[in-house]
């Protein structure tokens, strides 16, 4: 049976794209295994530098989660660190596409996506399920480990920088750090009044079973992106 052009193509693309997703992949999930490796060494030694400077119940711990997850806790706030399974591509208003080295060839451009959400941590230790977390930050890895950053206070690290370095433990030092200050200093704020006038009987007495009542850092307040 004759091969058509098209369906040679067609198994041309298959073949290059399945083979440039797999090398992203393998890519991205050894940096994310270095960065569970990084966050563990960081929370032991942020918790011997605060051994008898403040109270026991003030907790720093790393955890975890997974193959794809894992998560820090510092004191009233749950940083977790979510490892995407899928390749990405960036739609054609993406910043990326203004980077010499993204113009030089789209190949470069495939990344995989590291994730890093902030929430309470009192929202898993009371169960309730309905509270917010939000995503502070975004990790991408390309083909050749190169890397860039979207995020809160991630300011060194942008797509106009993509392609001049890889990603290594002392760059994902940065990154961590970066993302660590953000969250500490991102305070619970009150929610506004009128949000909370009125209540059934119903959700008062569940609130703890059901989280009827939603808790955020933000909640019902902008959660702005102009520094991301």
């Amino acid at each position: 049976m004759t091969t058509l052009p098209l369906r040679d193509k067609i198994l041309g693309t298959i073949i290059e794209k399945s083979m440039l997703k797999q090398r992203v992949f393998d890519n991205t999930f050894a940096v994310f295994n270095l960065l569970k490796d990084t966050l563990f060494e960081m929370a032991s030694e942020m918790e011997d530098a605060l051994e008898g400077k403040v109270d026991r119940r003030v907790r720093l711990e790393y955890r975890d989660r997974g193959k794809h997850e894992a998560q820090l806790q510092i004191a009233s706030d749950l940083l977790i660190f979510k490892m995407h399974t899928d390749i990405f591509q960036f739609d054609s208003n993406h910043i990326i596409w203004q980077n010499s080295y993204a113009q030089s060839d789209r190949a470069n451009c495939y990344c995989g996506m590291i994730e890093i959400y902030d929430f309470l941590s009192d929202s898993f230790k009371e169960k309730r399920s309905a509270d917010e977390g939000y995503l502070i930050g975004r990790i991408f890895i390309n083909r050749e480990r190169m890397f860039f950053v979207e995020g809160k206070r991630q300011t060194s690290m942008r797509a106009i920088n993509f392609g001049k370095e890889e990603i290594d433990r002392e760059q994902l030092i940065r990154i961590l750090e970066s993302a660590i200050h953000y969250a500490i200093n991102f305070d619970l704020l009150t929610p506004p009044y009128e949000q909370s006038q009125r209540v059934t009987v119903d959700q008062f007495n569940n609130k703890f079973d059901s989280s009827t009542f939603v808790t955020g850092k933000r909640l019902n307040y902008e959660f702005n992106v102009d520094d991301i």
